[in-house]
């Protein structure tokens, strides 16, 4: 329901507190810049193998400029050229593509591909792996994808580690998917060490610095506010994990994918609002938020920072080198 726009002069004020960093990510910008190269170099149509990222709004602007999503390998035409998403994939996917000779072109995040690469050293030392993730998530069935069957199992709380059929005297390493809560990672993970003491893991985290960094911020906003709004998908891992770091903090939280999805009645005894976006979400929607919002009420933004962020990552070798 949409209310009347109101005078500027009978909107109520309402103090909007905006996360810095938030939004798009490194990962992100190059895998949808893989996409748009792709279509200038190929035509269309680009076939992506899975969501490039967790977000509609992305994927339905991508598909007006000629790319068709798929979630298996077998819906490409064999003359087609496909996108795998930021992600990342099982070995198998790489593999088939090879085999039925397809053009392919790799999205995957290069720090997710850093914990694939983690993973086929710690199967070198004969270590067998625990994966810290969520069930289901398509990084996680990357990475257990990296390494035959039987030799990663997946731990996604306390709880799993008290199962698991290891003894102190096997050799373990832990890997974690690179979107997960710190505090919720940070806790398995001293479990883990408790409860295995010879564990080994990775020398730096694996949760990516944008997770992090995205999670700091709303720790900044979230005390302050009456309600913080998440824009993001629902099968966005970082989006959701933003959501349940500003419950923690005794905010009550929404997760959005669009401004349309607002309701004038949520601002009712909301007198600053914490505005944040996942890493698959892009800036216009940020903006589109704000402009809402405004209907509403007299908005004074402050933005909040937590950290700076300049990561570049480089595009694939096949779409920069000339032909």
């Amino acid at each position: 329901m949409n209310a009347p726009l109101q005078p500027a002069s009978l909107r109520p004020t309402l103090t909007l507190l905006i996360a810095a960093p938030r939004g798009f990510c490194a990962g992100v910008d190059r895998a949808i810049e893989i996409v748009e190269r792709a279509l200038e170099k190929y035509g269309a149509p680009v076939y992506v193998r899975h969501e490039i990222v967790h977000n509609r709004y992305v994927v339905e602007g991508l598909k007006a400029k000629g790319a068709v999503f798929v979630e298996e390998l077998d819906e490409v035409p064999d003359d087609m050229p496909v996108v795998f998403s930021a992600h990342g994939v099982p070995k198998s996917v790489p593999a088939e593509a090879e085999r039925r000779k397809l053009l392919y072109v790799d999205a995957t995040c290069p720090l997710v591909s850093k914990v694939h690469r983690q993973a086929e050293r710690q199967l070198e030392k004969k270590r067998h792996i625990l994966f810290i993730g969520h069930s289901g998530h398509p990084e996680v069935i990357g990475t257990m994808g990296q390494v035959p069957e039987g030799q990663m199992t997946l731990v996604e709380s306390v709880e799993d580690i008290e199962r698991l059929p290891f003894t102190t005297q096997d050799e373990l390493s832990y890997l974690t998917q690179t979107t997960l809560s710190v505090d919720d990672t940070a806790e398995i993970i001293a479990a883990l060490e408790a409860r295995f003491p010879q564990i080994q893991g990775p020398k730096a985290e694996d949760i990516c610095y944008a997770t992090s960094n995205r999670q700091a911020a709303v720790k900044r906003i979230a005390p302050a506010s009456d309600l913080v709004l998440v824009i993001g998908s629902p099968n966005s891992s970082n989006s959701l994990r933003l959501v349940e770091v500003a419950e923690r903090l005794g905010a009550n939280a929404r997760l959005i994918q669009r401004a349309d999805e607002i309701e004038p009645e949520w601002l009712d005894g909301v007198g600053t609002l914490g505005l944040t976006a996942g890493a698959s979400a892009p800036e216009i929607l940020v903006r589109e938020v704000v402009e809402r919002i405004s209907q509403w009420r007299d908005v004074h933004e402050q933005t909040i920072k937590a950290a700076e962020e300049k990561m570049v990552f480089k595009l694939p070798r096949q779409l920069t080198d000339p032909d």
